[in-house]
Formats: C-alpha cells, sequence, structure tokens
C-alpha cells in the first residue's frame, strides 16, 4: 500500500508537476484513506470496493466535514484510482460516477471594499523592520493578486524594483506582474533598507523572511494578516486569497478585460477567471435589489 501511494506522490510531483499544495492535499487524503482502510481490517488499496469508498465518505460526513471538503476527497481518491488503472495495477477504478456527493451551497469568496483595502493595508508601522516588512508583503499581495505559496517562494531577483515588475514563478509557467507606484515603494524600502538585517544568513535568497531571518512561511503571513485584521477592526474573515479575490474583481470593476486579468492571476483555464464575472454580476444584483424603489 505505502509503495503504491509513494508511487503516485512522485507522479504527481515529478510527472503531473503539480503545485507543492496540491501534492500535500492529495497525498494528506489518500493517507487518511489508507488509515482508515487499516483501521477497517483492510491492509491494500487494490482491494478497495464501491462500498468501501461510499462507506469512507459517509464517515466523514457524519464526523461533520463539510460538503467541500468531502468532495475534494472524493476528487483525491478519483484521480489516484484513475492512476492505478493507468498503470495496469487495477482493471477498474472502484471511484465509479455513481458516488455523489452533496456540494451544498456554493458560497462566493470574501471581498474586501476598496475603502477595507485602503484600511488594511494602512495598519503596519513605518517604525520598525517588521512593520516596514509587512507593509511590503500586503502592497505586494494586492498590487500582484499572486497566491500566499507564490509570495513566499519569491527569491529577491524576482524583484525587478528599476522596471517595477514581480516575476512570479507557478508549477508550470512564470509570469511578470506590474507593482503600482505604492507597492513599488514600499517593496524598494524593504528589499534596499531592511531585509538585509533580518536575514540570518547574507546568501538567502528568500525575498521576504521571518524574524527568525529565514523564509517566511505560509502560517507565519497568516497570522500576520489576521492580526492586521484586526487591528483595522475589519469584520470580514479576511485569508490571504481575500486579497486575491480582491485584486481580481477590483481590476475587472474598472475596466479589465478577462483575457488580460487570467494572464495575471496565472490561471490556465478561463473558467477560473470567469467566476469574477459572476461575483460581480451578483454584487450587482445585491445593489439593484436594495436601491431600487421597485424592487
Amino acid at each position: 500500500m505505502l509503495d503504491l501511494i509513494h508511487a503516485y506522490e512522485n507522479y504527481l510531483s515529478k510527472v503531473k508537476q503539480a503545485s507543492n499544495n496540491t501534492v500535500s492535499s492529495y497525498m494528506r487524503d489518500i493517507r487518511q484513506f489508507s488509515e482508515w482502510l487499516q483501521f477497517h481490517g483492510e491492509t491494500d488499496v487494490l482491494n478497495v470496493t464501491q462500498s468501501n469508498i461510499s462507506d469512507y465518505l459517509s464517515d466523514l460526513k457524519q464526523q461533520g466535514k463539510s460538503c467541500a471538503t468531502v468532495s475534494r476527497v472524493l476528487a483525491s481518491l478519483k484521480n489516484f484510482y484513475a492512476y492505478l488503472v493507468s498503470t495496469g495495477f487495477l482493471e477498474a477504478s472502484p471511484v465509479s460516477g455513481e458516488i455523489h456527493v452533496d456540494r451544498g451551497e456554493k458560497k462566493l469568496p470574501q471581498i474586501l471594499s476598496g475603502k477595507e483595502v485602503e484600511l488594511l493595508l494602512s495598519q503596519p508601522s513605518g517604525a520598525d523592520s517588521k512593520g516596514l516588512r509587512d507593509k511590503a508583503m500586503l502592497e505586494v499581495m494586492y498590487a500582484t493578486g499572486i497566491r500566499v505559496t507564490e509570495l513566499i517562494d519569491l527569491n529577491v531577483e524576482d524583484a525587478n524594483l528599476e522596471l517595477g515588475v514581480l516575476k512570479c514563478s507557478g508549477a508550470k509557467k512564470s509570469r511578470s506582474i506590474p507593482l503600482y507606484p505604492a507597492a513599488l515603494r514600499a517593496l524598494t524600502v524593504y528589499v534596499k533598507e531592511i531585509r538585509m538585517t533580518m536575514v540570518a544568513d547574507p546568501t538567502e535568497k528568500a525575498l521576504f523572511v521571518n524574524v527568525g531571518g529565514s523564509r517566511m512561511s505560509r502560517q507565519g503571513f497568516w497570522k500576520i494578516l489576521k492580526f492586521y485584521q484586526a487591528k483595522a477592526g475589519i469584520e470580514k474573515d479576511i485569508t490571504p486569497h481575500t486579497l486575491r479575490h480582491s485584486f481580481a474583481v477590483h481590476l475587472l470593476e474598472n475596466g479589465a478585460d478577462l483575457g488580460s486579468l487570467q494572464e495575471l492571476m496565472g490561471h490556465s483555464d478561463i473558467s477560473s477567471t470567469q467566476m469574477y464575472t459572476h461575483m460581480i454580476n451578483q454584487k450587482l444584483r445585491s445593489v439593484y435589489e436594495k436601491c431600487h424603489p421597485k424592487a
């Protein structure tokens, strides 16, 4: 069982070149499923039946897992067993089309208003190194709409301060994103005046480092963002992805076309970008129903 799971992990990372987050998510789901199998007396993933899959998903629901989580687990198992079929370990996948998960009501992502963005970005203090670093990170996140993983993966060489451009390397391709003046100023101050006072090793490549002088982590940035959300008194539940969603919606609201936004966001499929058009339509409808005297 462990050999097959390990082989699939290598396939995802080296053949499919999936992102670290995708690999981590898939493998967590598959390993938890294998542990469930062993607990129920089954030690071979090749002996799994459709009934096993259904029972496992039912157990997850009874544990209070959300519809989104159960749907993700089902997708992880479906892809894993599709791999086992394609490599000849199985003749057919136990994850059939008869297994369905109630996805529930799909919630639209949280979006910050322009005023909320300004309030959030104004929170970091320029009085110390940490505040100037935090200011640069928040400005860069909103200026570029990059993912938090892409933010912490940035190296110093990815920031072209002369051209005011940030190079972002995704799992399969890289893209260059311009920085608006305030973001460029904040990043320039951090890079030229602050960063070298924070790094533990002068050869450190990471653009953004933590107080220990090493590369910033996802969890570290999440804590920073939540701190400034509380400091700003913003009641919305802000996550790193909230800034990405806000970036996309604000660009569309100000006239950006979908093709350009797709390129800036690093979406391989434009259907992912079209979600933001739907969000704007929903927002307009809400405004119409709230404000039109006949609505």
